[in-house]
This record gives C-alpha cells, structure tokens and sequence, in this order.
C-alpha cells in the first residue's frame, strides 16, 4: 500500500477516476427537476459573457501548470495532493444531488434528460479533448452547484503551496482569479464559494493530522 501510495501514476489514475464519478453523478442529478433560489450577492455583480464562456479554460491555467509546478519542487505534497483531490470530487458528488439547487440563471433544460443523453454528456465531459475544445461541461452540467469545484480545487492547491514562497503566492493569486470568475460568470451561489473554502479546508485539516505532508503541519493542527 505505500508503494501505491508513493506512485504518482497511481495518484493521477485515482483523481481522473475519481473526478470521472464525480461527473456521473452530477449528470444523474441533471435530470431531477430543481428550483432556483435567491442569492444575496450574484444581483449586483455584473456577468461578463467571455468570462462564462470560457470560465473552464481559466480554472485550467490557474490549476494545472501550478500543479506541475508542486510535482517538481515537492513530490510528497503533490501526491498528497492528488489522493485527497480525488477524496474532495467524491465528496462535491454526494453534496451536489443532497443539496439539489437549480441553475442560478435561466431555465432548468436538462430537467427530464434521458439515460442516454446523460450517457454521451459524461462521455464529453470526462475525455479531456472534447471537454477542452466543445462546450460540453456547459451543456451536460447546469445544476453541479454546491460546492463549487473550481474554488475547492483551487484552494486546496494553495494549501499544500504556501509552504513555498513564490508558488504559494502565485498559487493564491489562481485562486482568487478563479474565485471572481465564477462570480462574473454568474456560475455559482454564493454559498457554493463558502461551502468549496470550509469543506476543502476541513477536509485538508482532517487528512493532515493522519498523512502529514511534513511533521510541523501535523503538530500546527492539533
């Protein structure tokens, strides 16, 4: 088990698995009929139409170089990384359908949706060429609200960076570009920002005491 632990394919080959039944979930919960509620904040922020459209492409650079970055200045955190980012998509999986929100803005149109339609959007949502060049994670997830994936994925990379001074800063810095797009977007609550910060949090703090990345994390936890 440490051997597979220690294995960075492994760590990849369980976030990709585990964001892929993430997904399907999410897509599950597409076709159940769901209200839209009032949010305090979204009325007076003002949505940028590029912003929405390409918010995915702005999470994407904002995560994945600065990930590749962690691998290579600390192997240990970047695995670290990966096993509980896969805990964290299981985790976002079972909130989405329990807290049932509907789309902030517009029309619920996937309420209904076939088995069959949800077959082929978790196709294009979980193969990284057609959920980088189409408009699949639009169309297949409308109602993937609480908690926002793009903050808590963000968040949790700042919390295994801090510990180095440049990619930390830079790390925090995606982080609240991700943040403010997903609010000029009008993609989430504002509830799904606050939720993504206290379940990624807890869940850090949780895994920390059990699997420290360095022993002085641990002891500053307790």
């Amino acid at each position: 088990m440490r051997r597979l632990f220690n294995s960075v394919p492994a760590a990849i080959a369980w976030r990709y698995a585990a964001h892929s039944a993430m997904v399907g979930i999410a897509i599950w919960n597409e076709a159940r009929p769901a209200p839209a509620v009032p949010d305090l904040l979204l009325p007076h922020i003002p949505k940028v139409a590029w912003i929405a459209n390409h918010n995915y492409h702005i999470w994407l650079l904002c995560y994945i170089p600065l990930a590749l970055w962690l691998w290579r200045v600390d192997r240990r955190a970047f695995l670290h990384f990966l096993w509980l980012g896969g805990l964290l998509s299981l985790v976002r999986g079972l909130c989405i359908p329990l807290a049932g929100l509907g789309p902030p803005e517009g029309p619920d149109v996937n309420a209904g949706i076939s088995a069959s339609t949800m077959w082929h959007s978790w196709l294009a949502i979980v193969n990284p060429f057609t959920a980088l060049t189409t408009n699949a994670a639009h169309v297949g997830l409308t109602k993937d609200m609480f908690f926002s994936g793009h903050v808590a994925t963000t968040f949790l990379l700042w919390l295994y960076c801090r510990p180095h001074r440049h990619l930390g800063q830079l790390a925090l810095v995606g982080h609240i570009v991700v943040t403010a797009s997903i609010f000029l977007a009008h993609l989430h609550y504002t509830i799904d920002v606050v939720g993504a910060w206290a379940i990624s949090g807890a869940i850090f703090a949780w895994a920390a005491q059990r699997w420290p990345v360095r022993e002085h994390v641990a002891a500053d936890l307790k």
